[in-house]
């Protein structure tokens, strides 16, 4: 559905210029809601207007649902464009005009005859929860209201890709739990294709397939949730679950096992401290739900170390478990 190919883009000229998008190539396949998370400056903001082409790069492709919109100028380009919709981060409504008027502004950018406009606004209102607040003005909508009134503006040109440009970063904990259902939701029921950009992992966790992650302009790794949690030393699957640095008086060898699918209900610490006859330290672990799978990891101290922790790891290894040396073995 969407296709990054070798994207480039500086800001300036020269020994002074920028580079913001280094080489990027992501694939976003149909119907899924695809994350691209990183630090501030990393990048992402700049990939994501790169999309509709807000940002034209400076060479590389950008194709979606087909048409590849990086050939385009002029009406077709914006023809193009109302495959696309985006929701912004401070929701850049129009302040004088009501909630049903700010959905129908979208239907008027988009050609849709005035007729038609009222009816498919009031539809989009009903679909995002707001069926009763199409004549308040949003100096009168809370904050996860005026992102709901976003989305259904986003929605309203009916378009099969919706871009979200931290969409959740300004809500509190709990409005951003209901706006990532409603995106779910909408994912669902719409076959809608997300992409969506955050610095926050609980939003990845929470609704995302797969993701990439972004480091200075460039892609340091991307892929299905599921996969990453399963390859050893996956700088997204140690960020999904970030557990403290083991300390000096931790023991002589510290792994982290990593558990995604059918391992995850294991009793597999119990069974290393049997089978191996070892007093095993638990330093920390992280549990949750990711993709609808169950996945985890726990970070664990030996009290062995050379060829003995070695047969453990392959132990663990041989169950199909995902296991990374943080302090001897492989580590040291």
């Amino acid at each position: 559905m969407i296709t990054v190919q070798h994207l480039q883009k500086s800001y300036g000229h020269g020994p002074s210029a920028v580079r913001a998008l280094d080489d990027v190539s992501i694939e976003v396949p149909e119907g899924e809601v695809f994350g691209v998370v990183g630090r501030s400056g990393a990048g992402k903001s700049t990939l994501l207007r790169t999309v509709n082409l807000l940002e034209r790069p400076d060479s590389g492709s950008v194709s979606v649902a087909g048409t590849e919109l990086t050939s385009l100028n002029g009406s077709a380009l914006r023809a193009a464009r109302r495959q696309v919709g985006m929701v912004f981060q401070h929701f850049n409504l129009l302040a004088n005009r009501s909630v049903q008027q700010n959905v129908e502004f979208a239907l008027e950018a988009a050609r849709v005859p005035r007729g038609q406009r009222a009816g498919r606004a009031s539809e989009m209102l009903d679909l995002v929860g707001l069926a009763d607040r199409g004549r308040a003005y949003p100096a009168q909508l809370s904050g996860g209201q005026k992102q709901r009134v976003g989305i259904a503006r986003a929605l309203a040109a009916r378009p099969k890709v919706l871009l979200s440009d931290e969409a959740t970063s300004a809500l509190d904990p709990e409005t951003t739990e209901s706006i990532l259902d409603l995106i779910a939701r909408l994912n669902r029921e719409l076959h809608l294709t997300v992409l969506l950009i955050t610095h926050e992992m609980d939003v990845v966790k929470r609704i995302c397939a797969s993701a990439a992650l972004m480091e200075h302009g460039r892609i340091v790794e991307q892929g299905r949730l599921v996969e990453l949690l399963r390859t050893p030393g996956s700088a997204l699957a140690g960020q999904l679950f970030p557990l403290a640095a083991p300390g000096p008086g931790d023991g002589p060898t510290v792994i982290d096992i990593t558990f995604a699918g059918g391992t995850a209900d294991r009793p597999v610490i119990a069974q290393l401290a049997r089978e191996h006859r070892l007093d095993v330290s638990i330093l920390g672990a992280v549990v949750e739900r990711i993709g609808g799978t169950q996945a985890g990891r726990t970070r664990l101290s030996l009290p062995v170390q050379g060829e003995a922790a070695a047969a453990v790891v392959a132990d663990l290894r041989r169950q199909g478990l995902i296991v990374d040396w943080l302090r001897g073995g492989e580590a040291a």
